[in-house]
């Protein structure tokens, strides 16, 4: 069973000192990022048969805990410096950068018949600030990226993550640049309000990571509506898995979640729906580690447990067919 994680800062976690190009168990024992137990690697996502994945382009704002971007240049410096992590993989061999539905197409009949190792990428920019206007879109899509998040926190463009605002003026022009050239809007990190405007805007909208408000309070996670709203444009939403995005009140002096409490989120979206648009978003790399991933979910490799509590009609697509149909149609 091909498998297809929508959601993966891969970059990212290599210019914090990761190799990703090595065995798991390696990369854990010199892992320069602390109390964090690394999940991925490009060995170990091929050892549990993840062979496409989003991979973002994600800059970093600065904040009391970290360093990071003050302005729009430095988070455009961010996403280059990242643009070009994932340009050397390719070139190495780890990775295949795929930018149109034909590519899709041509990476999954090799990846069925055996044929190479690289990882597929589809390039993902979470959190828009990289782009400087609605007029660089154009340089971005050159370069392979196909989806966009307009926010992780508050960008210039949008209002986000337990940040509450609309889509800025600034905001509009871009999302209508994007429908316009058929970038897809990664509506992941959108406050309700910017979301709404955004689906005014008619721009084609997926959720990449994304769990349901319906089970865990908070502007991070999808209501209901918002859920019907990304389907009806064809959208397919990924499952995060993360413990905290998963029960409400967990934290980290419990016990990790079971991995049927994150099943609860999948037929909860699918009960709005269908199953055909449910999938994986993991996020298993985005800022922390093994210690809040699920019980039994030690790393990437074990995602067919996970897989394996699903309808057995729902398995296939939520493990990548659905994102495969979608890709091959939209990309």
């Amino acid at each position: 069973m091909l498998i297809v994680d929508g959601h993966l800062d891969l970059a990212m976690n290599a210019l914090l000192g990761r190799d990703l190009r090595l065995p798991l168990a390696e990369l854990r024992a010199s892992d320069p990022v602390p109390g964090e137990t690394a999940t991925v690697s490009f060995p170990e996502l091929r050892k549990g048969g993840v062979r496409l994945a989003f991979g973002t382009l994600f800059a970093l704002p600065a904040s009391a805990g970290s360093s990071g971007y003050t302005d729009a240049e430095g988070a455009r410096q961010q996403a280059l410096a990242q643009l070009d992590v994932y340009t050397r993989w390719q070139a190495e061999g780890h990775v295949r950068l795929l930018r149109s539905a034909a590519e899709v197409a041509a990476f999954e009949l090799d990846a069925l018949t055996g044929s190479g190792d690289a990882l597929g990428v589809v390039l993902l920019m979470e959190g828009a600030d990289p782009i400087r206007d609605a007029d660089d879109l154009p340089f971005w899509v050159e370069r392979g990226v196909r989806l966009i998040g307009p926010a992780w926190g508050r960008t210039r463009y949008a209002g986000g993550t337990n940040a509450p605002g609309p889509l800025t003026p600034s905001g509009r022009d871009l999302v209508a640049g994007m429908r316009n050239l058929g970038v897809t809007l990664d509506a992941s990190h959108l406050d309700d309000a910017a979301f709404w405007d955004a689906a005014d805007l008619g721009v084609r909208m997926i959720a990449s990571h994304s769990n349901a408000r319906a089970l865990l309070p908070g502007n991070r996670h999808l209501t209901d509506d918002m859920a019907r709203a990304v389907m009806g444009t064809g959208g397919v939403i990924g499952l995060v898995c993360l413990s905290t995005f998963i029960r409400a009140g967990w934290d980290a002096t419990q016990p990790r979640v079971p991995l049927t409490d994150l099943a609860a989120h999948a037929r909860h979206y699918a009960a709005l729906g269908s199953w055909a648009h449910v999938a994986l978003g993991t996020d298993l790399d985005g800022g922390f580690g093994q210690e809040k991933t699920p019980a039994g979910l030690d790393s990437c490799a074990d995602l067919p447990r996970f897989l394996d509590l699903l309808p057995a009609e729902a398995r296939a697509g939520v493990a990548g067919g659905n994102w495969l149909r979608w890709l091959k149609s939209h990309l």
